[in-house]
């Protein structure tokens, strides 16, 4: 296969991997909230939606491994604890998020039923295609994003060329931050954690390749990618700012980009729309259900009994979850994210440099260092006034971001006694 042609198709089905048609919600929210400051919330959104996933790849490239090679080096035993939270986090939070972006722009606009009958048919579906495994997911998967690409490049297109009114005026204080922290919500980090083990043993079973070429071709695909996400969340937050003035103040991140589609394509390019939205959220749901059942059954000696168990559990917290409103899920996730995302960023960003950089200690300090100052930002949300005065005293915490200077510091202190050491 011509190796350009390689690359690009490679390139597509990472792309097709990141791409939840539970984010496209995140970015035109964005957009209508930022005003004239979209261009730096989107610079903040890039950061954590685009560029932080595409170096989990990256690391992926260098490693050759699955997640649980990403932490180690902290240990074994952390390595497996790191992996089953993300797990959790990711049946318990994202997916039944599909579910809700499911009833509020496919279903509740065409059908009076509620939510919990949504959700509950939405999971009882996807148990019975995990349980199967049925190849039509795959298939679906070829066409569905390439479809949804196609809309909304008209809708982005249409935007562009779109004379704006009026133009709300910015709402965040913070826009390259507030970009950043809604970056956390597409899970895409985690997801490039997880989705990059995929790549790697795909293409390590397929054999075409030596390790060098395999991580060449993955470092280029992770680029095609970046550049693919780029282009989609920019035009989508650009597009919110174009017709923020045609919303209402309260609109809600579904509503919003159902909205875009109607001013662009009309009440049928809406309802198109909306079906291959309800498609592509019931494929990446049924993904992560069947992810995380097998990575149950690996750790349990290939039992099916426990593969099908946690597609079950998967499936009831679906429900459970599925079944609120996709502001509801989103203000659920905040605190969890500000917990677990940290030391995601930093397993990635460390499994990214050097060797040299990268001691076994150095990982320890970092990870350890970062825990213990994003702890502050995790209990904000349930004792709000508890912790102001510490706070205060830590640099970014009012941004949610206390953990940052104190890891980068680790980091050098780290690597500083590491190399004295070996000197000596």
């Amino acid at each position: 296969m011509n190796k350009t042609k390689e690359v690009l198709i490679t390139g597509f089905a990472l792309f097709s991997m990141f791409f939840g048609a539970g984010n496209l919600i995140l970015p035109p929210f964005l957009g209508l909230k930022s005003g004239n400051d979209w261009f730096w919330v989107t610079i903040g959104f890039a950061i954590t939606g685009v560029v932080i996933p595409i170096l989990a790849i990256f690391a992926h490239a260098r490693l050759q491994g699955t997640m649980f090679d990403f932490g180690k080096k902290v240990s074994p035993l952390f390595s497996s604890i790191y992996c089953f939270i993300v797990y959790i986090i990711v049946i318990a939070l994202p997916a039944p998020r599909t579910a809700a972006v499911t009833h509020e722009m496919s279903i509740a606009p065409f059908f009076d039923v509620s939510s919990i009958f949504t959700s509950t048919i939405y999971f009882i579906l996807v148990f019975i295609f995990a349980i199967n495994r049925a190849k039509v997911l795959d298939l679906l998967g070829q066409f569905l994003t390439p479809m949804i690409i196609a809309i909304l490049l008209v809708v982005i297109g249409v935007s562009i060329f779109t004379e704006p009114t009026s133009i709300l005026e910015p709402t965040f204080k913070a826009p390259v931050i507030s970009g950043m922290l809604e970056g956390y919500q597409t899970f895409d980090a985690i997801a490039g954690l997880v989705v990059g083990g995929v790549l790697i043993v795909s293409l390590n079973i397929t054999g075409h390749h030596s390790f060098e070429k395999n991580k060449k071709l993955v470092l280029k695909a992770g680029i095609v990618a970046g550049l693919g996400l780029l282009l989609i969340y920019s035009g989508l937050i650009y597009s919110g700012t174009i017709f923020s003035a045609s919303f209402v103040e309260n609109a809600s991140r579904t509503e919003i980009l159902s909205g875009l589609s109607t001013f662009t394509l009309g009440k049928i390019g809406t309802v198109f729309l909306s079906v291959l939205v309800a498609l592509a959220c019931f494929t990446t749901a049924v993904g992560i259900i069947t992810g995380t059942a097998d990575y149950v059954k690996g750790i349990t000696n290939n039992s099916q009994p426990a593969y099908v168990l946690t597609v079950f559990i998967g499936c009831v917290l679906g429900i459970v979850m599925g079944q609120f409103n996709v502001q509801y899920i989103i203000d659920v996730a905040i605190p969890t994210l500000m917990f677990i995302y940290p030391i995601t960023i930093v397993l990635i960003l460390l499994n990214t440099v050097s060797e040299q950089y990268a001691s076994k200690l150095v990982f320890q300090a970092v990870v350890l260092v970062t825990l213990l100052f994003s702890i502050p930002d995790f209990l904000q949300f349930f004792m709000p006034n508890s912790l102001q005065g510490i706070q205060k005293f830590i640099p970014f915490s009012q941004y949610s971001f206390g953990w940052v200077l104190p890891a980068f510091i680790a980091f050098l202190v780290a690597n500083f006694y590491f190399h004295k050491k070996q000197k000596v």
